[in-house]
């Protein structure tokens, strides 16, 4: 009689001494990562964080969770996994700094077919990156050694961030009138929306990812991370978040969507095109896709990565502070009585 034999986890696929490994990995760039507030290490059950340790007298707390979509696709095309982290956290803490939020702690959950501990490690360290750069602190997260959901070395990311804003200072685009300033805010290219689209015009032009493109090349300027827009927008907060009315992180929908999302009903928003200058690899896409001009708007940001809504007389202001933090803005449009459409194009 045959013997029956004894399997593992590893047998089915699952290696928990690589799972133990990439933690160790990561500890420093969690710790990199802590602020006031942080209680307890990574490997616990749950993250700990302290809100009496937070400067806030009215706290309300905002929360929020996003992906990176179909871009995961285009950094295992071009083997570069190093900002993906950085997309991952922008995603998250882009949409509740739009409510005036402070991001406090974050989490991820990283989920893949096979463990590869080289590569996990790249996603976490540039998930670390985007925290540090956004002052919240990496408390925890998951990683799902699933074999049989995803094939060869695909993976997925999901983010969870949770901020704080003082209850009577919340953004929420209730004191928009007609007439106010729309300024838009650079976007450091497609940021993380849009790659399906991206991918079947690289695939059908068959486009060379490596050919020189506007000082590197096409494949780098697809991948450039989504613009982290926390900290310039609370210093605009804090010297004058009285004079901002709503903001709008641009992202799927492009702007014709999710302007609108932040106006009250009988208003809308009229946009000059003319009023920026749209990134080079925007013109690319429209012209190697052959995309019309309201597909363009509807689904890439096309330049604008953040809108604000502002009084008239704090344009400069705002534009100057921003400049502060290298970032580019412009007086884009403004907020006009409604007429029939949500977003006018001029």
């Amino acid at each position: 009689m045959t013997e029956s034999k004894s399997y593992t986890y590893k047998d089915a696929g699952v290696d928990i001494d690589a799972g133990n490994q990439l933690i160790e990995n990561i500890k420093p760039l969690v710790k990199a990562t802590h602020r006031n507030g942080v209680m307890g290490s990574l490997g616990g059950f749950g993250g700990l964080f302290d809100l009496s340790q937070i400067n806030c007298k009215n706290p309300v707390l905002v929360s929020g969770t996003d992906g990176v979509g179909t871009k995961l696709k285009l950094a295992h095309q071009l083997n570069d996994h190093s900002t993906i982290g950085i997309d991952l956290v922008a995603m998250c803490v882009n949409d509740i700094i739009v409510l005036g939020a402070e991001p406090l702690f974050f989490l991820d959950y990283y989920a893949c077919g096979q463990l590869d501990k080289h590569q996990a490690t790249q996603v976490i360290s540039g998930i670390a990156q985007g925290c540090q750069q956004s002052g919240c602190a990496l408390i925890g997260g998951e990683t799902a050694e699933m074999p049989g959901m995803y094939e060869g070395d695909d993976y997925d990311l999901a983010g969870f961030v949770v901020g704080v804003v003082d209850k009577t200072q919340i953004i929420d685009g209730s004191n928009i009138r007609a007439n106010q300033a729309l300024i838009g805010i650079q976007s450091s290219g497609p940021h993380s929306n849009g790659y399906s689209l991206i991918r079947k015009i690289v695939d059908e032009t068959q486009a060379d990812l490596k050919q020189p493109f506007d000082g590197s090349t096409l494949g780098q300027k697809l991948l450039a991370p989504t613009q982290l827009y926390v900290q310039p927008l609370l210093d605009v907060i804090r010297q004058g978040g009285s004079a901002i009315h709503g903001i709008a992180h641009i992202t799927g929908g492009g702007l014709m969507e999710n302007i609108s999302r932040v106006i009250p009903e009988g208003l809308a928003i009229e946009i000059n095109q003319d009023s920026w200058q749209r990134p080079t690899i925007f013109n690319w896409l429209q012209t190697q896709g052959r995309i019309d001009e309201i597909e363009m708007l509807r689904t890439f940001n096309c330049g604008i990565g953040l809108c604000l809504v502002i009084d008239n007389d704090q344009v400069d202001n705002v534009i100057q502070q921003l400049e502060k933090h290298q970032l580019n803005s412009w007086l884009i449009g403004q907020t006009i009585t409604h007429n029939g459409q949500d977003v006018v194009i001029k």
